[in-house]
Order: structure tokens, then C-alpha cells, then sequence
């Protein structure tokens, strides 16, 4: 069966347009009427389309999206009396986002290298001096909006995902603490978060004493952010968080600065267990 025109415009235009997208295709059914049917699916959007399942059409729908979210073509399977289902997902994820909370000095270099590195860079700071076009010419989004308010409609809206990359490079532990609550219970591939030893045990101390925050939860925090190049200046510093982002990104081999606080972390986990079993 040909793809019809209105689905085959619809998957053209989310490719180009970096969105994420999947094609679910039947390829066995006990029906014939159905082999070679395709729908669309999308993470914000209603489907497109119809798999011609009868009841097992919602299930199978919200199951393409779930094969979406986890970004690997997958063939779907279903059992049933009058004999078995086969879908083909095929996914067209987005190419990786780097989301730059905090538009300061280290902002403006590392926007340029992820552009640099095909990243759909987007720059975010609820100061309109500081997040504007004049600054950042090249990124593909920059927007004056407030933090944590953003964030949060990001996550409730399935904006971010294992995709993005998010770097807080903000102005002060406060806005750290406010969009790490957003974050730490959002799917992301990455979340970096700039300051000394002394700051980042700041914020997790506070989200761990007022927020009553796991703290294992913070051994999915980069911070101290990047790796250890020796960097001072602020394009020296945006090359150490966007060597980072690659070496996770490609699974590579290089260590983290925040390796250390992580694995002493969990040691410390470790005896507070053996203690207290």
C-alpha cells in the first residue's frame, strides 16, 4: 500500500522541520485490508492516521510513542484470536538540543560551539540585556523568559527529552536550586550545572534538607560541570562542557570533574546502609 500523500507531507515536513517523529507501518495482520497501513506519531501532537486495528488501534498508537520517547526503531508485536499483529516503527528522532540556562560570559562561547557541533542550541535567561539576538546571532532559539516557570512547562509538556542537553551556567545558586527541581525527574541525556565544589554541595544540600530530595538523585548531575582541561578563561571553559557533552553523548572514555563527588557519593550511601540495614 502507497503512503498516502497527506501522511508522506506531514513526515517530510517534521524532518525538516527537527522535529521527532514516528512512522508505524503494519506489516502482519489476520485483516489484509490492514497490511501496509501507516500512521504518524509525534510526542506533542494528536496522530496522524489510521492502523486500521480496530480496538487494539489506541494501544498500539500509545505504544509508538512510547517506542518515540526511547529513540530506536523497534517492531511492535500483539497476540490476538484472529491471529498476529506486526508494526514497524521506524523513529525520526531530532538532532541533539543543548539548552543553555543562563546567558552570561561562558553562554556566549558555548553556544558557538554547539553550533559548531550541529547542536540545536537554545539560550535561556529571564534577562532581556543578556538573552537577545545581539548576543547570541547564531543560536536557533534565544529566550527572555523566567527560569524555573520554563522549565517546568517544558517537562509537563514532554518538551525535553533524551535528546537535550541541558547546561545551567546561571547567575546564582538560587535559579540552580529552582530549575534543578524541575529537572531532576525529567528524561534527559544530560544535565550540567557550573560552580566550585563549594556551590554545587550548596545546592544539593539545600534541595536534599528543604525539598527532602533523595540523595542519589544528584548522581545524575554533572557538576562541578565539564572535564578537567585546565580551563580558565570563558571559551576554554565552554570547550571543557562541550567535551563533556560529546564524551557522553558518543559514550567516550575521558572522566568527568564531578566522577570524584559522584563515586564518593555512593560510597557513602554504601556505608550509611551497611550501618543502618
Amino acid at each position: 500500500m502507497l503512503m498516502p500523500d497527506e501522511i508522506l507531507n506531514a513526515l517530510l515536513s517534521s524532518v525538516e522541520a527537527r522535529r521527532s517523529v514516528a512512522l508505524a507501518t503494519v506489516i502482519a495482520a489476520p485483516d489484509p485490508a490492514a497490511l501496509g497501513r501507516h500512521a504518524l506519531v509525534w510526542l506533542d501532537a494528536e496522530p496522524l492516521g489510521q492502523l486500521g486495528l480496530g480496538e487494539l488501534e489506541a494501544q498500539a498508537l500509545a505504544d509508538t510513542r512510547q517506542v518515540l520517547a526511547s529513540r530506536v526503531h523497534q517492531t511492535l508485536v500483539y497476540p490476538t484470536p484472529a491471529g498476529q499483529v506486526k508494526l514497524f516503527i521506524e523513529v525520526q528522532h531530532r538532532p541533539p538540543e543543548l539548552i543553555i540556562v543562563g546567558a552570561g560570559h561562558i553562554a556566549v562561547p558555548l553556544a558557538q560551539l554547539g553550533k559548531l557541533c550541529d547542536f540545536t542550541v537554545i539560550v535561556l535567561d529571564d534577562r532581556p540585556q543578556y538573552a537577545n539576538r545581539q548576543r547570541f546571532p547564531q543560536v536557533d532559539q534565544v529566550l527572555a523568559l523566567p527560569l524555573r516557570e520554563t522549565m517546568r512547562q517544558w517537562a509537563a509538556e514532554g518538551r525535553l527529552g533524551l535528546d537535550s542537553y541541558v547546561v545551567l551556567v546561571t547567575r546564582g545558586h538560587q535559579h540552580d536550586f529552582d530549575c534543578l527541581l524541575e529537572l531532576l525527574d525529567t528524561p534527559l541525556a544530560y544535565i550540567g550545572m557550573i560552580g566550585s565544589q563549594r556551590r554545587v554541595r550548596t545546592v544539593f544540600d539545600l534541595l536534599h534538607a528543604e525539598m527532602g530530595i533523595p540523595t542519589e538523585k544528584f548522581d545524575r548531575v554533572y557538576a562541578p560541570i565539564g572535564i578537567a582541561i585546565g580551563a580558565h578563561t570563558p571559551a576554554e571553559i565552554a570547550v571543557c562542557i562541550m567535551a563533556e557533552i560529546i564524551n557522553i553523548q558518543r559514550g567516550g572514555p575521558a572522566r568527568s570533574i564531578s566522577d570524584e563527588r559522584r563515586e564518593k557519593a555512593r560510597q557513602r550511601r554504601g556505608r550509611a546502609e551497611t550501618r543502618n540495614p
